[in-house]
């Protein structure tokens, strides 16, 4: 799978980078027509603590799956990004099978 990591108004570090690749590498046991992994970090101009946000596209044959989350570390928010893209891609699969 290949995965592009953009990082937007910081440098993201190695450590960080390596975390998500393998979060994100683990995605592909959910569905086994993923080709790539787009992942967007921001770091958000706020007040709050939660201000660093994840947002990671997989590329799949015909279909693409999008989601984003904001919490209080880069590490946080991809957790909670691949949580939620295992849900829509167990449903991405469902759906395929019926068809």
């Amino acid at each position: 799978m290949n995965i592009t990591i953009s990082s937007l108004h910081f440098k993201a570090d190695q450590k960080l980078e390596t975390f998500i690749t393998e979060k994100v590498e683990k995605l592909e046991k959910m569905h086994d027509g993923i080709i790539g992994a787009e992942v967007t970090l921001k770091l958000e101009n706020t007040d709050k603590p939660e201000n660093k946000t994840a947002e990671i596209k997989i590329k799949i044959r015909g279909n693409d799956v999008l989601a984003e989350k904001t919490a209080k570390s880069f590490e946080e928010a991809t957790d909670n990004v691949v949580e939620a893209l295992k849900k829509q891609l167990v449903k991405v699969k469902d759906k395929e099978r019926k068809n």
